[in-house]
């Protein structure tokens, strides 16, 4: 699982899963670029660099194509090369039932958790094809294989990043591009805990803990430890791959 000294993107690194795990790379030697429509990115990004570890923040809308673009551009810039992503970034549901939701809304939603995934692997695909490789980690979450009640927008565009994730490994797994979806259950973090205080989804939640078979919600650092060894080169023979990293919420 040894990651030192490549260059790796991750976002939504302002806080929770991206927070963590553009921690646990940097402290394994990666060189880590942060990005996140929060400039708070920035702090994690100074605290990852006091303690040690090589890390930039590159602020990015990920639902805007020429963000990603100037993100992946940034990293190039930087580092000269782009070995790995971990393409984080996304927003919660808006725990309303189909009927209610917006056009708005729904539109939102894509833009940012599925066609964000979409300009990321765009533009770190066009940086790896001129390196020769690398590996590429999206979060997708449980709700990428069930549904979930009043999160009709969520639960599409979930499924939509395991579909564009297997697209990806199938495209480009002769020219040495991984491409690898994550599926979280329940983890500790601000955008769930956002989430919890919804009255709507409230009622879900009352029995969510049950779902998954070890009894309790994930730590961040935990989704780390996963996508750390998707990028590395332990796990080389995996592509086009949707785990579940969820306590078993899915076995159940």
């Amino acid at each position: 699982m040894d990651i030192k000294d490549r260059v790796v993107i991750v976002t939504g690194a302002a806080s929770g899963m991206g927070a963590a795990t553009a921690g646990l790379l940097a402290s394994r030697g990666a060189k880590v670029v942060l990005a996140d429509i929060s400039d708070s990115g920035a702090e994690v990004a100074e605290g990852i660099r006091r303690d040690g570890g090589d890390a930039e923040f590159v602020r990015t809308d990920v639902g805007r194509e020429s963000d990603a673009e100037a993100l992946v551009a940034a990293t190039l810039d930087r580092y000269g090369k782009l070995d790995g992503a971990f393409n984080n970034a996304g927003i919660e549901m808006c725990s309303l039932p189909l009927h209610k939701l917006t056009g708005e809304q729904w539109e939102r939603a894509i833009r940012v958790d599925l066609t964000g995934v979409f300009n990321c692997l765009k533009y770190e695909i066009i940086a790896m094809l001129e390196s020769g490789g690398g590996s590429i980690v999206n979060t997708a979450s449980a709700a990428g294989q069930v549904a979930i009640p009043n999160a009709a927008e969520y639960t599409a565009a979930k499924h939509g990043v395991v579909g564009l994730t297997k697209a990806a490994a199938a495209d480009y797994g002769k020219q040495g591009i991984r491409v690898n979806a994550i599926l979280p259950g329940t983890i500790e973090t601000p955008m769930v805990a956002r989430a919890m205080e919804d009255p709507t989804f409230q009622i879900y939640a009352e029995g969510l803990l049950q779902r998954h078979a070890l009894h309790r919600f994930g730590k961040p650092g935990e989704i780390g430890e996963s996508v750390a060894w998707l990028l590395s080169d332990g796990s080389s023979f995996v592509t086009g791959a949707a785990i579940p990293v969820d306590g078993g919420w899915l076995a159940t």
